[in-house]
């Protein structure tokens, strides 16, 4: 059971009329009421629209059934009344008739300003031995030793033992981003299926974001930092200047080489491409729907002014996922990636929940 960090009492909402929308280009537009609890209950969610994923949320749903018995039964009463509502027509102002319960969060800043990042599988090419350009070490998990591993800039010096080594990149950042996104798929170039290379372990270090490094040195500006704002850095930079960024983290990943399988977060579930978050699990437990209104982003990764309405699942978590904030899972390859790497914008969520007779704490 969760202790939320404030205390909740049911039914009472605590909105002040203070002001006007005020849109920015994160979409942090919510100034027209102050929430005081983490997660408060509504009549219904003030927005418009429907979810417009309703076939991907149902199969991420299956993929819970299918997969982890203990986590659909925990939350098997919540997921039926969602499909039923669902598949009645999604009508936001109908969730009481559903006997559903919507608890909206109050965000970052207490306006309902939620955070949304985003993470997706990597493809990396890769070789089994150094050749040319495949230079850089993707390792795996070293046996336990007492105290902590090496940290980064050590196993770039070279401080693991080369058996650890699973394959070699043509890229430092790719590893990095891997690292980041917790797994990805390796192509060794010779025609056989992708190699999953699964989250291992962490070398013990403290993580250092290197966006906020290169926040605080002025080299990008902290409303434009995104993961493919990193990467645009690097690739105006040289070999040694970008080995030196992602040194100032020393924390480092390792990974475990699979044969090729679905991608799972940390609750062992299959992940569906946008119907699926990472969250702060202290919040947000495994298994908890979302009905979230996300900013929509034009292929430049500009906010176009548009929201559209989201049914997910938290099913995963990550580093630097923390307090109201979650981390859209984009699916595979390239194109995720680089719809992943535009966002750093704001939106709403609701915590959605089968309505009980005495409901004191929206997540049991």
């Amino acid at each position: 059971m969760v202790t939320w960090r404030k205390s909740f009492l049911l039914g009472i909402l605590a909105l002040a009329l203070t002001g006007c929308h005020r849109p920015t280009d994160q979409g942090q537009q919510y100034k027209d009421g102050k929430l005081k609890q983490d997660l408060i209950e509504v009549n219904s969610p003030n927005t418009q629209g429907k979810p417009i994923n309703g076939s991907d949320y149902l199969e991420q749903i299956n993929q819970i059934n299918q997969t982890s018995s203990r986590l659909y039964n925990s939350n098997q009463d919540t997921y039926q009344a969602v499909e039923n509502w669902l598949r009645s027509g999604a009508d936001t102002r109908q969730l009481r008739q559903f006997n559903i319960a919507a608890f909206q969060m109050e965000g970052e800043d207490n306006y309902g300003n939620v955070k949304f990042t985003g993470y997706y599988t990597p493809v990396l090419e890769a070789r089994l031995t150094p050749q040319g350009d495949f230079k850089y070490p993707l390792y795996r998990m070293p046996a336990k030793v007492r105290g902590k591993l090496p940290s980064r800039a050590a196993i770039y010096n070279g401080a693991l033992s080369p058996t650890l080594i699973a394959a070699y990149s043509n890229s430092i950042m790719d590893n990095f981003m891997m690292e980041v996104q917790g797994s990805g798929y390796v192509d060794y170039g010779d025609g056989k299926p992708l190699t999953f290379f699964g989250y291992a372990g962490k070398n013990g270090h403290p993580y250092r974001s290197i966006g906020k490094v290169l926040i605080d040195n002025g080299e990008v500006e902290k409303e434009a930092m995104s993961m493919l704002a990193i990467r645009e850095w690097a690739d105006k930079h040289s070999e040694q200047e970008v080995r030196k960024l992602l040194e100032q983290n020393p924390s480092f990943v390792f990974f475990k080489p699979e044969p090729f399988t679905p991608v799972r977060g940390a609750s062992a579930i299959p992940l569906i491409a946008k119907a699926s978050v990472a969250s702060d699990r202290s919040i947000i437990p495994a298994g908890t729907v979302l009905l979230a209104e996300i900013p929509i982003l034009d292929n430049t990764g500009k906010f176009t002014g548009q929201y559209q309405m989201r049914l997910m699942v938290a099913l995963d978590v990550g580093g630097a996922i923390k307090g109201h904030h979650f981390d859209i899972y984009h699916g595979i390859g390239k194109e995720a990636g680089q719809m992943a790497g535009f966002y750093n914008h704001y939106g709403r969520v609701w915590v959605l929940k089968k309505s009980q007779p005495t409901l004191l704490n929206p997540i049991q």
